[in-house]
């Protein structure tokens, strides 16, 4: 006997979310950060660094290397596709731009995938509303329409996914993989080719950038849930044994992959239990909170209201796929300490709970949300706009002083394109709260449209107003332009202790020729990491080099390098 569903959602509830206004707002998440930025330390230029050296053929594509150093987290396939963006692209479009056009793809890759998974789950039987006594209840499509839309929005308002999905790391890559295996594994009892082809690329495409694990377990795990939901009673195509034989396919096609990446030396033992410690426990607590609000307790009141739904002898698919797709990467980010690259992936199935929170949160906890949601992004735009002010014109004048004490030497600029580009976000930012607390028709996604358009908001001023400070704290660029004119070739320069991003930022933007020291060259200039106290680290032998200067991070000092030339 099938469990009552706890929605209750009538027709008026789910009317559609403009098709135009949610394009042009995704466009609005997506293209900020991929434009106008350079690659910010460390991950991001490291990335760069190794695709760079695949196109330039200075390193092998079945084990990327940087300097002969491989990558910190195994991968091949993201770093392949940089490497194919930067041999493609016209000699007028600069390396960098051009990597970041396939991870943009990534990413609106990743809100599709979002969208159309969430959809097909809000298809299912055991995912429908109360059936009221003289009619008037959503009907299915357009409640399952409803509740992606919810799912899209849910998913832009996560704090996590700003920065990193902006990146062009594996972890990109990955997200973007995971949301299609995510769709794929949703959408089977509907379709068939469409929805496998998904899954088998997001299984490869996983396993090939650098979660391997990963990919076996949300495949298998992905298999399971669909071979054990037997609820196909809407289903367009879907039987008992189409489902077998689907989940067999999956299964095995899992094995088959994950199989290759052991192949292809893809797999790292990581598992590292964090110790018993208040400090370690509350840093992943706050990184839980953080990164995945407002989805998170959205999901776990989903998962509480629909429990029953969960631990049945016909599991539902809408609660125990997302559930399960959730799990994995909760549990590899403490078990792994790869924090947050792994969280990420955990965001396109919590943003499917948080969804199907809506149809039973009560009027007061969405009057909630949306209260604390207006005060923190409209006081995070305040924020933003006014220390944008104070760089412009020095009032008020503890904001400049702050900014010039956190990035000295920077010189503020002024860009018209940008101005304009925040204002409109201001704009409209203004114009959703007023439709927001105004008197308009109930949708049953509207408690989550000023947290994703407030998230959108912020994010895109800071990738306006705050870009040329961001570029000069976070980027390399400063610390390789101080560098460049103390050395008189390009020729040959040894490196000692640099970080994989300094390195990639010394190749990539100095066009250095770097040897490790030591190596078989004997070159006139050596870059070293500082020691203690800026004191010559050990490895050098001080009566081949002298000590000639030390050239400091505009905002980070743990970036300064020692310049050293040989006698």
């Amino acid at each position: 006997m099938n469990s009552p569903t706890p929605a209750i959602v009538a027709q008026s509830a789910v009317r559609r979310l403009p098709r135009t206004a949610l394009l042009l707002f995704c466009i609005a998440y997506v293209l900020p950060g991929f434009l106008g930025r350079d690659a910010w330390k460390s991950a991001d230029m490291a990335a760069l660094g190794y695709m760079a050296e695949l196109a330039q053929g200075t390193s092998r594509w079945m084990a990327p290397t940087l300097m002969g150093a491989t990558p910190e987290h195994p991968a091949l396939l993201p770093y392949w596709i940089g490497a194919w963006a930067i041999q493609l692209a016209p000699g007028w479009i600069p390396a960098d731009f051009a990597v970041r056009l396939p991870f943009g793809l990534f990413l609106a890759l990743s809100l599709i995938a979002t969208w159309y998974g969430t959809y097909y789950l809000g298809r299912t039987p055991r995912a429908q509303p109360v059936a009221f006594a003289f009619g008037g209840e959503a009907l299915p499509t357009d409640y399952a329409r409803a509740m992606a839309d919810a799912g899209l929005l849910a998913f832009i308002a996560s704090l996590g996914l700003a920065q990193l999905s902006h990146e062009t790391t594996p972890a990109a890559a990955q997200l973007g993989f995971v949301a299609l295996l995510f769709y794929g594994v949703s959408a089977l009892p509907y379709r068939r080719i469409g929805p496998a082809v998904a899954a088998g690329l997001g299984v490869t495409g996983l396993a090939l950038s650098g979660a391997p694990a990963l990919a076996f377990l949300l495949g298998a795990g992905g298999a399971l849930v669909h071979a054990l939901d037997q609820s196909t009673e809407s289903a367009e195509i879907s039987t008992p044994r189409a489902i077998r034989l689907e989940s067999a396919a999956l299964l095995l096609l899992t094995l088959v992959i994950c199989g290759v990446a052991l192949h292809l030396d893809q797999w790292r033992w990581m598992i590292s239990l964090p110790q018993a410690t208040l400090v370690q426990w509350n840093g992943i607590a706050q990184l839980l909170i953080w990164f995945t609000w407002p989805v998170l307790p959205m999901a776990v009141w989903t998962i509480w209201r629909w429990r029953r739904h969960l631990f049945t002898r016909h599991i539902s698919r809408h609660v125990a796929l997302p559930t399960w797709f959730v799990l994995v990467p909760l549990v590899a980010t403490v078990l792994t300490g790869s924090s947050e690259r792994t969280l990420l992936l955990a965001l396109p199935p919590l943003a499917a709970l948080a969804a199907f929170a809506l149809p039973t949160l009560k009027r007061s906890v969405a009057a909630l949300i949306d209260w604390f949601t207006l005060l923190f992004f409209s006081g995070c735009g305040i924020i933003i706009w006014v220390v944008w002010i104070a760089m412009q014109t020095g009032v008020p004048a503890q904001p400049a002083a702050n900014v010039a004490r956190l990035a000295p030497g920077f010189t503020p600029s002024f860009s018209l394109a940008f101005f304009a580009v925040a204002l409109t976000a201001t704009l409209v930012w203004a114009w959703l709260v007023k439709w927001r607390v105004g008197r308009h028709r109930a949708a049953i996604w509207k408690s989550l449209v000023l947290p994703a358009g407030g998230a959108a908001m912020c994010w895109l001023l800071l990738m306006t107003l705050w870009m040329p400070l961001l570029n000069y704290a976070q980027s390399y660029k400063a610390l390789v332009g101080r560098t460049l004119p103390l050395l008189d070739t390009h020729e040959c320069v040894q490196t000692l202790g640099l970080s994989q991003g300094q390195i990639a930022a010394f190749q990539f933007y100095g066009k250095l020729k770097l040897q490790p020291l030591p190596s078989v060259e004997r070159c006139a200039w050596l870059i070293a990491e500082p020691g203690p106290d800026f004191t010559a680290p050990p490895g050098i032998d001080t009566e081949l080099w002298t000590r000639q200067t030390l050239v400091e991070h505009p905002a980070d000092g743990l970036l300064n390098v020692l310049i050293f030339r040989r006698r």
